[in-house]
């Protein structure tokens, strides 16, 4: 039985994402313990959190380590049943909690849960981040019911309630027990993707994650690094070839191999926009995978690898050369 939730929402110079969304979250979850965990800011965000809202707890971690490293840090000094880790630029709704704390206590085996999101700035599209719940091909590339790399569908009702296979750190719910298992995130994704390699470790395990339709959060997306960042992409393209070495099945050397092919396709389309810094950053991201090669094979070798993981062979395949744009189609 679910008793306790606390809901975490990390934090690094941040104060104006907390004036604006912080006071949803508040207002909203009142069965529920709320955490601002500070990952070093320099700004004034704990100052008016303790001025203006009193009743939420503050974790102040050592250094900004990023979303992995802040999120295992914070989270090690909380004692809750379920941990809720939430974007700051997220706006929550009424009664966002209580389906979500209904199918844990159902669903034993469900072990992580995402509701649905939508664009803040355009309430009726799903969001980016993680829209109905996210999928990966054959090759580790990410998609979700309702986006597809740079489509976005109108949310019409169309994704009820599922499995999947990863859930957005947008908004992301987890059982305590099973963060504690699954040893938390892996520290050397600093941000991005961390998440999917949190539910593929859980999905190796046999744990179930799951996306929850009457559940309804507004994400703005990039409040903190926007996609036209080559940052965001060196770290996308890195640590998506990161979880693929350590969770994929099956011959994984064919499976990299393919992934570095598919990455230079990924190269040329830059190009072609004349988005030159991203192509630097897909190669800055595969010579730090060569350098972190070794020690992700050693990790690979401790892991359990399940079968059946994709749900498609290749999204880039299906969507570049099928035209098959939506979720539905494939």
């Amino acid at each position: 039985m679910v008793n306790k939730v606390a809901i975490v929402i990390l934090n690094w110079n941040g104060k104006s994402l907390l004036e604006q969304f912080l006071p949803s979250v508040v207002a909203y979850s009142d069965n529920a313990d709320v955490y601002v965990a500070d990952n070093a800011s320099t700004d004034e965000s704990i100052v008016f959190v303790q001025t203006n809202f009193p009743s939420v707890k503050i974790i102040q971690n050592k250094q900004n380590g990023g979303y992995a490293k802040g999120y295992n840090d914070a989270l090690s000094h909380i004692d809750a049943d379920i941990y809720c880790l939430l974007n700051s630029d997220v706006e929550v709704t009424e009664n966002w909690l209580a389906p979500i704390t209904e199918a844990f206590n159902k669903e034993k085996k469900t072990a992580i849960i995402q509701p649905k999101l939508l664009d803040f700035n355009q309430k009726d599209h799903f969001e980016y981040a993680g829209a109905a719940g996210g999928f990966i091909d054959k090759f580790g590339y990410p998609y979700c019911r309702g986006r597809i790399f740079d489509t976005v569908e109108k949310d019409k009702g169309q994704y009820k309630d599922a499995p999947i296979f990863w859930a957005s750190g947008a908004c992301l719910f987890i059982r305590s027990e099973v963060f504690k298992i699954l040893n938390g995130f892996d520290e050397a994704f600093f941000a991005h993707m961390e998440e999917i390699d949190l539910c593929w470790r859980a999905f190796n395990l046999g744990y179930t994650t799951k996306y929850i339709n009457n559940s309804t959060v507004y994400h703005v997306g990039g409040a903190t690094l926007k996609n036209s960042n080559p940052k965001k992409t060196y770290l996308n393209f890195r640590n998506s070839l990161f979880t693929l070495t350590k969770n994929a099945s099956g011959n994984i050397f064919i499976l990299i191999i393919t992934r570095l092919l598919l990455d230079g396709f990924a190269a040329i389309k830059f190009l072609a926009a004349l988005k030159l810094p991203h192509i630097l950053s897909i190669l800055k991201a595969h010579f730090s995978f060569y350098t972190h090669l070794s020690s992700l094979l050693k990790q690979r070798k401790q892991l359990n690898q399940a079968h059946n993981y994709y749900h498609t062979t290749s999204i880039v395949w299906e969507y570049f050369i099928k035209n098959r744009k939506h979720f539905d189609c494939l």
